[in-house]
């Protein structure tokens, strides 16, 4: 069972009241995957909001490459101990929009997708405190996608596709 103060421990919470935090730990469960396990694809349905315990999680994008040539798989974002993943269970249309993949073995709060929407609804102070804390992410995701993106136009200048 998740407690409170389960999730104090991440910074996506910071600023939540011990109420809403209480809320939010009766829809959390635990889980915990090897490494090497692809919780999800893009495009699987984003089933949860997910926080990090321990271990690490890459989140990945399929590059295509040419039509003949294998997708390689770029690393967008590390998830480690504090972090969150799978804003996607809070934004329409609810698919993730990377893949998550275990690289060490991982243990992390799951809160349910369809249940943490509810709660949004009904709790307007709490909803928009969760959208405040998954823009964030997204902020810092895009972030990240820029720099690659930026790197991988100044390879192309001294290789080939």
């Amino acid at each position: 069972m998740v407690k409170a103060n389960d999730l104090k421990e991440f910074k996506y919470f910071k600023g939540f009241t011990d109420a809403q935090l209480g809320k939010l730990a009766a829809i959390a469960v635990e889980e915990s995957y090897e490494a090497g396990t692809q919780m999800y694809k893009k495009g699987d349905p984003a089933r949860s909001l997910f926080m990090c315990r321990e271990g690490k999680v890459v989140m990945v994008m399929d590059n295509y490459m040419g039509p003949n040539q294998t997708p390689m798989q770029i690393t967008v974002d590390i998830i480690t101990k504090g972090e969150s993943m799978g804003w996607s269970a809070v934004v329409e249309p609810y698919l993730y929009t990377l893949g998550a993949l275990c690289i060490d073995n991982a243990s992390l709060l799951a809160l349910d997708a369809a249940k943490l929407r509810a709660l949004m609804d009904e709790d307007c102070e709490l909803g928009y405190k969760i959208m405040q804390a998954t823009a964030k992410v997204i902020a810092s995701r895009l972030t990240h996608t820029r720099i690659l993106l930026v790197g991988e136009r100044g390879l192309s200048h001294f290789t080939n596709y």
